[in-house]
């Protein structure tokens, strides 16, 4: 038995209609157009599918077992119609994330919280486990979107930049160092350095100034969670250096002194990693415009 979706779609409008002619109307063709699709179905399954004679017209217990196939399989069919549209017009898809970056989740749950009201139909997940092999992972098409603030070059990634930020250093208001102007890289020498647990390359206070000065901290310390940070800086256990959006109540808390890192202040810049082909879909670019300004708002603030 040979059975197409048309076939159940007449089952199902031959038994809400009760008739030939309605059901013809309901799926715009001729009443003989219908009535020769049904004979050639009863003939496939080798007998009637309705009881002719009954008016309304009512289905055999043939016709009744296809029927309740289409009632389960019409519906998924539908669903599965409407998700082929959104995905063509950009309203669905899907985005998972991996971050680079552990102070990034300051901003990032705001910013997803706005994207989750305006993408409803995107499927949003952050790979925690993948961060530490996010590029690969996002060329494996096992992510979507890379936050980085280090971009490598690579087939087929594109990078639209974020937003610029400050590294600062962060010590207790006791610290030795109260009133220096700035921080050079000889002053962590005497330091226990708290940082997040990641490897020295993706964190800004190796990459962008002790690697290359050949400096050393006294110590090393890495903590999950910067609220933890935060509170073994203020109780004297060490220093710390975050970025600016993370320190927009800190520098008011007398807990606390904040100092520019060198003379000049380093300067480091956020991106957003894609794959080349999905840099241009509606939810992807409009997820990059929500985090390039969701960042700049707790920097002001």
């Amino acid at each position: 038995m040979y059975l197409e979706f048309r076939h159940l779609r007449t089952i199902r409008a031959i038994h809400e209609a009760g008739g030939l002619a309605r059901a013809a109307d309901m799926l715009h063709i001729t009443q003989s157009a219908l009535s020769h699709q049904v004979k050639g179905l009863e003939e496939q399954v080798g007998m009637e599918l309705f009881h002719r004679r009954s008016k309304p017209m009512k289905l055999s217990p043939a016709g009744m077992k296809l029927l309740r196939l289409a009632e389960r399989i019409l519906p998924e069919v539908a669903a599965l119609e409407e998700e082929f549209r959104a995905l063509k017009s950009g309203r669905s898809g899907r985005m998972h994330i991996a971050i680079e970056c552990h102070a990034c989740f300051e901003w990032l749950f705001p910013v997803l919280d706005g994207f989750r009201h305006a993408w409803p139909e995107v499927d949003v997940d952050i790979r925690m486990r993948l961060a530490f092999d996010a590029l690969e992972a996002l060329r494996r098409e096992e992510v979507d979107f890379v936050v980085t603030s280090d971009p490598v070059d690579t087939p087929g990634i594109t990078y639209s930049p974020l937003f610029d930020y400050e590294p600062r250093f962060v010590a207790p208001a006791t610290h030795r160092l109260a009133d220096r102007e700035f921080i050079t890289p000889e002053d962590f020498e005497e330091e226990m350095l708290i940082t997040y647990p990641v490897e020295r390359s993706k964190l800004d206070i190796f990459t962008a100034l002790l690697t290359p000065a050949r400096v050393e901290p006294r110590a090393q310390r890495q903590v999950e969670l910067t609220e933890v940070i935060l509170m073994l800086v203020a109780a004297g256990r060490g220093v710390t250096v975050l970025p600016d959006w993370v320190l927009r109540d800190v520098k008011y808390n007398p807990d606390y002194i904040t100092k520019p890192i060198t003379e000049a202040g380093l300067s480091k810049r956020m991106y957003a990693a894609t794959r080349e082909e999905d840099a241009l879909k509606p939810y992807i670019a409009h997820m990059i415009r929500l985090a390039r300004t969701e960042p700049v708002k707790l920097q002001r603030a």
